[in-house]
């Protein structure tokens, strides 16, 4: 089976908001805040599988989200030791005849910054998320990337940066979604930190599918 990677990201040190958002929903084994983790994203989806089962086979790391949707598949798996998770990676790149440079490199789709957001959209946004509460007076960050798998890594490089609060953040599916809130100065700051790491990482040309 021909696989096509699409994210491969390690997360060296899993933040606290990050960290509770992945507890709230995952049905694996939960991580611990300042956990190592590595984030695979491949297609077809039903490869992750395999994949899943290198990374438990071979080293001590616990997977806490697997997805399989209709298209890609999902994986993270995590450990308290940074060298066990980059082990994993390594395994799984192993495993697969890939390298890391195989990976796709993340493409921003949108990155916006919305100041005095509306009340009435307020309640949009908070009815629809699963991390915290975006309250009156704050700004709202939005960032949509390809392949999705990168949303995670953007939003923990957003925590480490800056004083923001995770209001939502998917990543699978066709494009990874973020929600940011805070201060408009802070906002700045982790859309700034978001875009250097997104940047940086090396990888295939990522010319897109496309929306239609």
């Amino acid at each position: 089976m021909a696989i096509d990677l699409r994210t491969f990201a390690f997360v060296d040190s899993l933040q606290p908001q990050l960290t509770a958002y992945i507890c709230t929903g995952a049905r694996g084994y939960l991580p611990l805040t300042y956990d190592a983790s590595i984030w695979v994203e491949v297609a077809p989806g039903i490869a992750i599988n395999r994949i899943t089962d290198i990374a438990c086979k071979k080293t001590a790391c616990r997977p806490a989200i697997q997805v399989v949707e209709r298209s890609f598949g999902l994986l993270e798996v995590h450990h308290e030791q940074q060298a066990e998770a980059i082990e994993a990676g390594r395994q799984i790149l192993d495993q697969l005849g890939l390298k890391e440079t195989d990976r796709l490199r993340p493409r921003i789709e949108t990155s916006e910054i919305i100041t005095n957001v509306s009340d009435y959209q307020l309640m949009l946004i908070n009815r629809m998320r699963f991390g915290s509460m975006f309250l009156h007076g704050q700004t709202l960050y939005i960032l949509e990337v390809h392949p999705a798998g990168y949303a995670a890594l953007a939003a923990n490089e957003a925590e480490k940066a800056a004083d923001i609060t995770l209001v939502e953040v998917q990543p699978f599916g066709a494009f990874g979604r973020l929600y940011l809130s805070g201060t408009e100065a802070h906002i700045e700051e982790a859309a700034r930190a978001i875009q250097k790491t997104l940047e940086g990482i090396d990888g295939r040309e990522n010319k897109g599918a496309g929306r239609g």
